[in-house]
């Protein structure tokens, strides 16, 4: 029977073992893939088979588009066209996080206001939302979100449907975020006379 390297012993599921307990098993992957080494979530938004006409036929290849965030604040997206489709998934995982953005978050949970996003035909609107609400919005949206680390937010596309065009319209809407620190830092002011001024105007609102 040959014997396994020196170093190298057999798992019990056929795979390699090293010196230390860790299996060398085949990589399954996922559709969603929880966080890694580098604690990043990347979320597959849309995969799509092109084409493309040559002399003697026609050559099929897979276009994949993917949301990469750590859960804090840091979110990207990226795209990737392969012949096969892991190989496309992962050219746009490390796209998005070459092309990643940080969103300052109220709380930690939800937006500091709302926003409107537009790139094409993609329209969207996203609104701050209290504690309990929940993610309420589309597929692609819905991903941008869960990789960004929003817990509270009601959102929707009033334009295109598709992916791309909404995921970009998202990240247009996004980067005109504001915070009270640097609204304050504009005007020269302290952090806490943006925030009093934001808690009488929504007392007026409510008493209205």
């Amino acid at each position: 029977m040959a014997r396994a390297p020196q170093g190298v012993e057999k798992s019990e599921r056929g795979g390699r073992k090293e010196r230390g307990g860790r299996d060398r098993g085949p990589d399954r992957g996922g559709r969603d893939r929880e966080k890694g080494e580098d604690d990043l979530i990347d979320k597959l938004v849309h995969i799509n088979r092109v084409a493309k006409v040559v002399k003697g036929g026609r050559r099929f290849a897979f276009a994949a588009l993917v949301v990469v965030g750590d859960g804090k604040g840091r979110v990207g997206y990226g795209s990737g066209k392969a012949r096969e489709v892991p190989e496309a998934i992962r050219k746009a995982t490390e796209q998005a996080k070459r092309n990643m953005i940080r969103i300052p978050l109220r709380e930690g949970r939800t937006l500091h206001h709302d926003l409107r996003g537009r790139f094409g035909a993609g329209k969207v609107i996203m609104r701050a939302a209290p504690a309990g609400t929940g993610i309420i919005a589309g597929g692609p949206m819905r991903a941008v979100f869960e990789t960004m680390g929003v817990q509270d937010i009601v959102a929707k596309s009033v334009g295109s449907n598709n992916p791309h065009n909404m995921v970009k319209a998202t990240f247009a809407g996004l980067q005109l975020m504001s915070s009270p620190r640097i609204v304050a830092a504009k005007r020269g002011k302290k952090v806490a006379d943006i925030i009093g001024r934001r808690e009488d105007a929504g007392k007026e609102a409510k008493e209205a």
